[in-house]
């Protein structure tokens, strides 16, 4: 669809909110959603590469300043929280924070600015915040759950066969206590990616609204949406780095 020529605005959301993919059903791939994420995780690691490799010992400044700043931030929310020994936390605390941020501000540029470019050299459809897609942030959320799994194993041994059977309502009810505790466990990855994705879709959303209103009413809502949606974007990946956190935190305590 090429975004120039004169459409409905059903058609103009529904062209918004549609992926560029590749293949059909099951097997579908969301290309746009793979790219950008991809780009940006690329762009954070070079960045912090850089600023790692020209960092001196001396008072910091400019982006080493920042950089520093971002790490002891995330530091102290591992530190108070996180109670158990593991040198993975912090720097995956850290990752999580800055890319599912840079993900989730991809939601402030201008609505129609990617897909038009996209359009001009022949993309049918370009959704350029990642995070609106369930699948990336279900991915996200199964990735953490499966580090609960393996910590969950080898930190408690024979010690987690004791949880599942005698948690909370002791051996005799082993066949309750295994299914609260299934339930529990998968609650945290369906809740973890649903909320991430529900809050940056309807952000997404009310953004393309607004793009459908007359020019002045665009500037008059949309620049203190934006300017809302700064704290937004910085909550959810906030949340999401928090409660993984917690979660292998919990992976790591015996009972």
């Amino acid at each position: 669809m090429n975004l120039s020529e004169p459409i409905s605005q059903t058609e103009y959301i529904a062209h918004h909110l549609t992926n560029l993919h590749w293949g059909e059903g099951f097997y579908k791939v969301h290309l746009d959603t793979l790219g950008v994420s991809f780009v940006l995780g690329a762009v954070f690691l070079f960045f912090f590469a850089r600023i790692a490799k020209r960092a001196t010992s001396g008072v910091p400044s400019g982006w080493q300043n920042l950089l520093e700043m971002l790490i002891e931030f995330v530091q102290k929310q591992v530190s108070d929280t996180f109670h158990g020994k593991n040198d993975l936390i912090a720097p995956l605390a850290l990752t999580i924070f800055v890319w599912v941020f840079l993900m989730n501000a991809m939601d402030l540029l201008p609505v129609d600015l990617l897909p038009v470019v996209g359009s001009a050299v022949g993309l049918s459809h370009l959704k350029v915040v990642p995070t609106t897609d369930l699948n990336l942030t279900l991915a996200l959320s199964i990735s953490v759950f499966i580090l609960i799994i393996f910590y969950n194993i080898k930190i408690k041994g024979f010690g987690l066969l004791k949880e599942l059977f005698c948690s909370p309502f002791g051996p005799w009810f082993f066949p309750f206590n295994i299914v609260l505790r299934l339930i529990d466990e998968c609650a945290k990855p369906i809740s973890l990616g649903l909320r991430l994705f529900g809050n940056m879709y309807a952000g997404e959303l009310i953004f393309i609204l607004i793009a459908m209103l007359p020019f002045s009413a665009q500037w008059t809502l949309g620049l203190p949406w934006a300017i809302f949606h700064i704290l937004v974007i910085t909550l959810q990946a906030f949340v999401f780095m928090m409660l993984t956190i917690v979660y292998l935190s919990m992976a790591h305590e015996g009972h």
